[in-house]
C-alpha cells in the first residue's frame, strides 16, 4: 500500500514520530511531502525540524502563499503525485483549503482513495471560493479522520455521511515524554536535594506553567489575574511567542507579580520534555471566540505524558482531553481558576493522584503508536483491505 501524506503541521521534529510508527507496520510504503518552513501569522516562522527520519520518504517542497491559512498550495504538488502513484492520499489540511482541494483533484487523477483530516469544531458556512472547495471535497473524499467530537457533530450537520473516525492528529511517544529528573548545576541529579526540601517544615513552591501562543483568546491574562489571588509559595512561567507578550508582561507588573512571572520564547519540540519535567502544574485558559475554539489542545498530553497536573478551562475540546485525569473550571472565570489552582497548592495527595493519572490516560489513548495504527486501519478500510476502523 502507497501511501502519500501531504502535511504542514509535520515539519514539527515530534509529530514525526507518528511518521516512523505508521511507516513500521507491514505493508506501508509512506511518503511525506512537507514545506520547508510555515509563515504562522500569529506565531512567526516555524522551519523544518528533522527529528524522526526512519522508514519514510520526506520530501521538501515549495509552498505558495505560504502564511495564508485557507489560500496556500503547493507548485510541485502533480509530479510528486506522479513519480509516488499513490494507492491513498491523506490530506492533512481542512477541507476547505486550496491545498486540499489541489490534492483532491489530483488524488482524483491517479486513481487514489482519499483521507482528509479536519479539526474544524465550529459550524460555519464559507463565501466563494472556499464553499465549493469544501463542497467539492466532502463529496469525494473516502474518508474523513476528526480530532475531537464537536468536529464529528460538524461535519455531520453539514450533511457528510461517508465515514468519519475519531483519531488525534497526533499523539506522544511516551519514551521520550517522561518526567527527567532535573541536574543541578554541577551536573548530579537533586534527588537528595529533593529529599532535604521535603524533611522541611516550609511548603514547597508550586511552580505553574503555560506553553502555547501569546494571543488573546489563550486566556493568559486570566491566568495571572488568578495567580496573583493565591496564598501559598508559586511561581509561574510562560513558554511561547506572540503579539500579546509585552502586554502580558506588563499585566504582571501591574498586578506585582513580576517578580514571580517569567516569560520564554518557543524551543524546539524536542526540548519540551525536559521543560515540562520543571513544572508541577500545567494550565490552558483558553477562551472560545466567534471564529476559534480550542481544538485540541497538544500541550495537554506531553504535560500529562511528564506527570505534570493538567488545569484546562471548559473550552472547545480540552475537558474532552482531560477527562477524569486533571482539572477543569468554567470559561472566563478567574475565582474558579483560582479555586482550583489554590487546591493544588494545599493538597500534595491530589497532585500525586492526578500526574498517575494523567500518564495513564496518555498511556491508554493518545500515543504515536496507538494513532497509527488506527489511521492505518483507515486506509486499509477506505482501500476494502479490512473494516476494522475504530474510534480511539
Amino acid at each position: 500500500m502507497r501511501v502519500l501524506m501531504l502535511s504542514k503541521a509535520c515539519i514539527v521534529g515530534a509529530y514525526q514520530k507518528k511518521l516512523e510508527e505508521i511507516a513500521a507496520i507491514p505493508g506501508v510504503e509512506l511518503t511525506v511531502v512537507v514545506p520547508e518552513m510555515w509563515l504562522d501569522p500569529h506565531g512567526g516562522a516555524s522551519r523544518l525540524e528533522r527529528e524522526h527520519l526512519e522508514g519514510y520518504e520526506l520530501v521538501v517542497t515549495d509552498m505558495a502563499m505560504n502564511g495564508h491559512f485557507h489560500l496556500h498550495y503547493y507548485p510541485k504538488l502533480k509530479e510528486i503525485v506522479r513519480r509516488v502513484r499513490p494507492d491513498v492520499f491523506h490530506i492533512d489540511e481542512e477541507p476547505y483549503n486550496l491545498a486540499t482541494f489541489q490534492a483532491m483533484r489530483l488524488a482524483r487523477q491517479a486513481g487514489a482513495r482519499s483521507v482528509v483530516f479536519t479539526w474544524q469544531n465550529l459550524y460555519r458556512r464559507y463565501p466563494p471560493p472556499f464553499y465549493f472547495m469544501e463542497r467539492y471535497v466532502l463529496q469525494r473524499t473516502d474518508a474523513l479522520l476528526v480530532g475531537n467530537r464537536e468536529a464529528q457533530d460538524v461535519w455531520w450537520r453539514k450533511g457528510y455521511r461517508g465515514q468519519i473516525h475519531l483519531i488525534p492528529q497526533f499523539g506522544v511517544d511516551p519514551a521520550i515524554y517522561y518526567r527527567h529528573l532535573r541536574p543541578t548545576r554541577r551536573g548530579r541529579l537533586s534527588v537528595f536535594k529533593q529529599r532535604v526540601a521535603i524533611s522541611r517544615p516550609s511548603q514547597p513552591t508550586l511552580v505553574i506553567g503555560y506553553v502555547g501562543r501569546l494571543v488573546e483568546e489563550k486566556g493568559i491574562e486570566l491566568l495571572l489575574q488568578s495567580v496573583s489571588r493565591l496564598a501559598g509559595p508559586w511561581s509561574l512561567q510562560i513558554l511561547g511567542d506572540g503579539p500579546d507578550k509585552l502586554r502580558l508582561e506588563k499585566v504582571a507588573h501591574w498586578l506585582g507579580i513580576s517578580g514571580r512571572v517569567s516569560f520564554s520564547p518557543k524551543m524546539p519540540s524536542s526540548h519540551l520534555p525536559n521543560y515540562f519535567s520543571g513544572l508541577d502544574v500545567l494550565v490552558l485558559p483558553s477562551i472560545a471566540q466567534p471564529n476559534w475554539k480550542e481544538q485540541f489542545g497538544r500541550v495537554l498530553i506531553e504535560a500529562m505524558a511528564c506527570d505534570v497536573v493538567v488545569v484546562g478551562a471548559e473550552s472547545g475540546a480540552i475537558p474532552e482531553v482531560i477527562g477524569d485525569a486533571g482539572l477543569t473550571f468554567p470559561e472566563r472565570n478567574i475565582e474558579a481558576l483560582q479555586d482550583q489552582l489554590q487546591r493544588l497548592i494545599d493538597d500534595v495527595p491530589l497532585r500525586q493522584e492526578l500526574r498517575l493519572r494523567g500518564r495513564q490516560r496518555v498511556l491508554d489513548n493518545y500515543t504515536q503508536a496507538a494513532v497509527a495504527r488506527k489511521t492505518v486501519e483507515v486506509y486499509r478500510e477506505v482501500l476494502g483491505v479490512s473494516r476494522v476502523g475504530q474510534e480511539i
